[in-house]
């Protein structure tokens, strides 16, 4: 959705403050593509702050399906969205200050919802995605599930310096 601008950056300042509905079904990055399952729309609220600089805050939920990290069963993951951009369009993009934000949502007059929702998306996405915190993950050898049962691999993942030990015990081994 696009936000028209031309309000808040004329002679009234004129704060717009909307409820956005969320148009974005997918969430794709190079980590994959991902299904957006639930979300609720986004609070936004544009400001003028001086000349030519704004202030844009807003909130929001949504809910992805991710994939864990050990098991890779997708998991329900809510992502809050809570941010507070400060903008400046009179500064050039190389000019851009640490204090002050990328741009690449705002183009003239008008506010790609949009592209501001999926650069917070990327922002606040999680570090670890785990369905359980004793999740055992897959076998690197067959690639079973082991939270839904155990396999029959070897188990390969030994110290290579215990070999020796390990083929002791092999040839001793009852049949």
């Amino acid at each position: 959705m696009i936000l028209n601008l031309s309000d808040v950056l004329s002679e009234q300042h004129k704060t717009i403050e909307e409820d956005v509905l969320i148009e974005m079904e997918r969430f794709g990055s190079k980590l994959g593509c991902f299904p957006i399952i639930e979300k609720e729309p986004l609070s936004i609220k544009v400001e003028h702050v001086k000349e030519r600089e704004l202030l844009i805050t807003g909130k929001g939920k949504i809910v992805l399906e991710i994939p864990c990290d050990r098991c890779l069963e997708p998991v329900r993951t809510e992502l809050f969205l809570d941010f507070t951009k400060d903008v400046d369009l009179d500064v050039a993009d190389g000019e851009q200050t640490e204090e002050l934000d990328e741009t690449n949502y705002i183009d003239g007059y008008a506010l790609d919802v949009e592209q501001l929702l999926y650069n917070e998306i990327l922002i606040g996405w999680p570090t670890k995605i785990l369905c359980s915190e004793d999740c055992k993950g897959i076998c690197n050898v067959c690639g079973q599930n082991l939270n839904q049962g155990t396999c029959d691999c070897e188990d390969t993942s030994l110290d290579p310096r215990m070999s020796v030990i390990r083929d002791v015990f092999k040839n001793f081994k009852e049949v």
